[in-house]
């Protein structure tokens, strides 16, 4: 086996992490968004949202932030009054998926400007754009900031454009005919 071969191999294996869901639970235990990246039931879903939180809620702010579950990986990091938690796979690399959590909280950061735990609540659906444009089938596709910002900021315009013009986005518009 070629060393060289064996290294490149080694880091497009640290690049194909899948992150199966990413859920953002308040202290108070409430689910703020859940993204599923794998087929779930609807009971699997709020079983492993039940067990999870309360598994993170209960660890001291000084343990480790990775936990074993089931025959998954599971990394969770407490940023103010939420904590970011992502599910992968056992073989995948926690740290990478530590970086991931990071990268969408400094864009949300830089979108909201000092994210809060209201920002969330209210523009739940920002939130999901921010994080669509980050993953995709779980995979990390954009890492740039400043390109996710400018595409949000390019979405907003549009959205505020289609407010401005009394057009409601997935409406047809259309003149009232006299009859």
């Amino acid at each position: 086996i070629n060393r060289r071969s064996t290294s490149v191999s080694r880091y497009f294996l640290l690049l194909v992490t899948m992150i199966n869901f990413i859920l953002l639970v308040s202290r108070q235990g409430k689910t703020r968004l859940s993204k599923w990246f794998v087929q779930m039931t609807a009971k699997e879903k709020t079983r492993a949202v039940r067990e999870l939180t309360a598994t993170v809620l209960s660890r001291p702010p000084k343990m480790c932030n990775f936990i074993e579950w089931q025959d998954k990986k599971v990394i969770y990091k407490r940023y103010a009054s939420l904590f970011f938690v992502a599910c992968v796979d056992k073989n995948d690399n926690e740290l990478i998926v530590l970086e991931q959590i990071h990268l969408f909280v400094e864009v949300l950061d830089r979108y909201f400007g000092n994210v809060c735990e209201l920002d969330i609540i209210f523009n739940f659906h920002k939130a999901y754009y921010i994080l669509d444009e980050l993953f995709i089938g779980g995979h990390l596709q954009e890492t740039s900031k400043v390109e996710v910002l400018r595409i949000c900021a390019a979405m907003d315009e549009m959205m505020d454009e289609s407010k401005e013009e009394g057009v409601t986005p997935g409406r047809a518009t259309g003149s009232k005919s006299a009859r």
